[in-house]
């Protein structure tokens, strides 16, 4: 059996934006489908996971940059492996291609939560992870937590809405994308111009009914984003670098 796990898509209309280049939230989106079907194949899927250790996986980082940007028809081809269950955190990896071409790599980390409390769970207690790592696949980048500009503009206040949530009751991860996106303006990139690289960390759930102030400044490093529910509290951030597209 591979040590690494092979997912496949195409790139359908209603994953893309009006210059037919795939959203940050599509992409995101098809990441976690593969890390779930992943997860599932290794036998640490969610059902498992459920019905054993009355816990499921909830992602604290994720990272992607692209050669390139993916396109409306493309299939896109992922493959992930995990690097192994230490501590409390586990660093999944992926590969990105389209059409057998190398485009870009992504790197994830993610906690074991218990459903009933919401308290993470070591790996080590899951014996269902034991030798189901990537080896000599694994990456070397770690995903550190985002420093944010001293100085961020108010760029939305936002309401969470049934629309943004999925089968855990919470804000979906693939949404805070959008969120960023929103806050930068991307609709106003220039020809050609794409999202090449994000970072996002989660801090806390949102949930239906919930607001948050989406904070937005340029930076030395690329366009930050943060959110902040209206005690102050960090619920995520993102840090997104633009690139051009090469015909």
């Amino acid at each position: 059996m591979s040590i690494w796990y092979e997912y496949k898509t195409r790139i359908d209309s209603r994953d893309v934006d009006g210059r037919g280049f795939c959203r940050p939230s599509a992409l995101l989106g098809y990441l976690q489908e593969a890390a779930t079907h992943a997860a599932e194949s290794r036998g640490f899927g969610r059902e498992v996971l459920m019905e054993q250790h009355g816990a499921f996986w909830m992602l604290a980082r994720i990272w992607y940059e692209l050669e390139r940007p993916v396109r409306y028809e493309q299939e896109l081809t992922i493959r992930t492996w995990h690097r192994g269950g230490r501590g409390a955190s586990m660093y999944r990896d992926f590969d990105l291609y389209v059409d057998g071409r190398y485009i870009g790599q992504a790197v994830s980390v993610w906690v074991l939560v218990r459903l009933s409390d919401r308290k993470m769970l070591r790996l080590s207690q899951i014996p269902e992870l034991e030798g189901t790592g990537g080896g000599e696949l694994n990456k070397d980048k770690q995903l550190s937590k985002l420093r944010m500009p001293e100085q961020m503009h108010l760029a939305e206040r936002r309401m969470m809405h049934y629309s943004d949530t999925d089968i855990n009751d919470h804000v979906n991860n693939t949404r805070y994308a959008d969120f960023a996106c929103d806050a930068i303006r991307a609709d106003l990139l220039a020809q050609g111009e794409y999202v090449a690289q994000m970072q996002i960390g989660y801090h806390a759930e949102c949930r239906p009914g919930e607001v948050i102030d989406v904070l937005a400044a340029d930076g030395a490093d690329g366009l930050f984003v943060h959110g902040v529910d209206e005690t102050g509290k960090s619920r995520f951030d993102a840090m997104l670098i633009l690139g051009q597209d090469i015909p």
